[in-house]
């Protein structure tokens, strides 16, 4: 893993203590904690007026514990979609054999299928974040031949693996996110013109 990915990791709140120069790519994601989910900076402010009008006495008497409340809010897991990305590490091995998840896939896509899309030399993978919108389920080959910066795909439960994109690299990928203090000042400049 780069050193600017593993900053971006930790701008945005991730521990990156036991990422190593010695592990593949997969062994340092799994070794990364995230006390909070990403937030999607194109979702910008989304929900704000709603989440405003709803404590606007408390914005107005107690500002501080309006803000507090409000990174709480869109920085947790809750079952309502305001652009968060959720971290994950699990395994997704469809064509391993003797592993739970082999031949999950079967009757609905070939391995050789994913492999004209996918880099790697083995279709398994890691899926890093989970988000409520289209698509879903975002992965990395764990065979990608750039271990210090795969490609990140993404792919939806609906249609999942017969459709993958291509997101880009790890780093590009990591852009999509603000960080805690970016969303607190965008936040802050909107509320302005309350």
């Amino acid at each position: 893993m780069t050193e600017s990915i593993v900053n971006k990791i930790k701008e945005l709140g991730g521990n990156t203590d036991a990422v190593s120069i010695d592990k593949n790519f997969a062994e340092n994601w799994r070794s990364i904690r995230f006390g909070h989910h990403l937030y999607d900076r194109d979702w910008d402010v989304y929900g704000i007026d709603e989440y405003y009008e709803k404590y606007k006495t408390i914005y107005h008497n107690d500002q501080e514990g309006f803000y507090k409340n409000l990174l709480e809010h869109y920085f947790s897991d809750h079952e309502l979609p305001y652009g968060q990305y959720f971290p994950r590490d699990w395994f997704f091995t469809p064509f391993k054999k003797d592993t739970e998840d082999y031949e999950e896939l079967d009757g609905l896509i070939d391995e050789h299928e994913i492999k004209e899309i996918v880099e790697g030399s083995e279709m398994e993978f890691i899926c890093l974040f989970y988000f409520y919108g289209y698509p879903d389920h975002f992965f990395v080959c764990t065979t990608d031949p750039d271990q210090d910066n795969p490609i990140v795909y993404s792919t939806d439960h609906e249609v999942y693996f017969q459709e993958i994109e291509n997101e880009g690299s790890l780093e590009d990928f990591l852009d999509r996110f603000i960080t805690k203090e970016k969303f607190l000042e965008t936040v802050k400049e909107y509320l302005k013109e309350k």
